[in-house]
């Protein structure tokens, strides 16, 4: 599936209040935190790791990336280049603590 397919897949689920800019950026944070709290559970409260809920927790995060990218009219392709771009703007040979110390942006 392409970041196309799956933003045009999930919005079919995006209706009515749902599709809203504040309700994107939220959900972006709020998903976010769960994949934080997954990571906090194993590492300080002696949880098992469970990369399944991980992954399902970032599906949902991709899932409001989706709407919000849907609510600026742009596929998640092009946020997706953009973002590339930008890295290799900064990063030209690669990351290195050198180049973000020292970086034009």
């Amino acid at each position: 599936m392409t970041p196309n397919e799956y933003q045009r897949k999930a919005m079919r689920t995006a209706t009515g209040k749902c599709y809203d800019a504040t309700n994107a950026a939220l959900g972006i944070a709020g998903e976010a935190g769960e994949v934080a709290d997954e990571v906090k559970k194993f590492t300080f409260q002696g949880h098992d790791w469970n990369p399944s809920r991980v992954v399902e927790e970032l599906g949902d995060v991709l899932w409001y990336v989706a709407l919000m990218a849907d609510l600026l009219n742009v596929p998640l392709e092009y946020v997706m280049q953009t973002n590339i771009e930008k890295l290799e703007r900064r990063y030209p040979d690669g990351f290195s603590n050198e180049a973000s110390v020292n970086r034009s942006e």
